[in-house]
C-alpha cells in the first residue's frame, strides 16, 4: 500500500514514509512504463534521466566547493584583519 503518513522513528533519528513502494507496486509501475513509451523509448528515457541526475550532482559539488572556497577566503581576510589591527 502506497500510503502517505509519516511519522518520526526515534531508534533510527529519522522521518519515515509509511506504506512506501513495495514489490507489486514497482511491477505496476514498470508495465505502465512499458504501455505508454513502449520498449524501444524506455532506455532512452533512463539514459536521459541519468545524465540529468549527473549534471545535477555536479552542479551541486561546484556550488559546495565555491561555497567552501569562499568561506576558506573569508577566513584568511578575518585573520589578516586581526594580525593588522595588533
Amino acid at each position: 500500500m502506497a500510503g502517505g503518513e509519516v511519522f518520526y522513528d526515534v531508534n533510527h533519528g529519522k522521518y519515515q514514509i509509511m506504506g512506501a513502494l513495495g514489490g507489486f507496486e514497482w511491477v505496476i509501475i514498470i508495465l505502465v512504463l512499458l504501455l505508454l513509451f513502449g520498449a524501444r523509448k524506455i532506455p532512452g528515457l533512463a539514459r536521459g534521466i541519468g545524465q540529468g541526475l549527473f549534471e545535477f550532482r555536479k552542479a551541486v559539488k561546484d556550488g559546495e566547493d565555491e561555497r567552501a572556497d569562499k568561506q576558506k577566503d573569508d577566513n584568511k581576510n578575518q585573520t589578516s584583519d586581526t594580525k593588522q589591527k595588533e
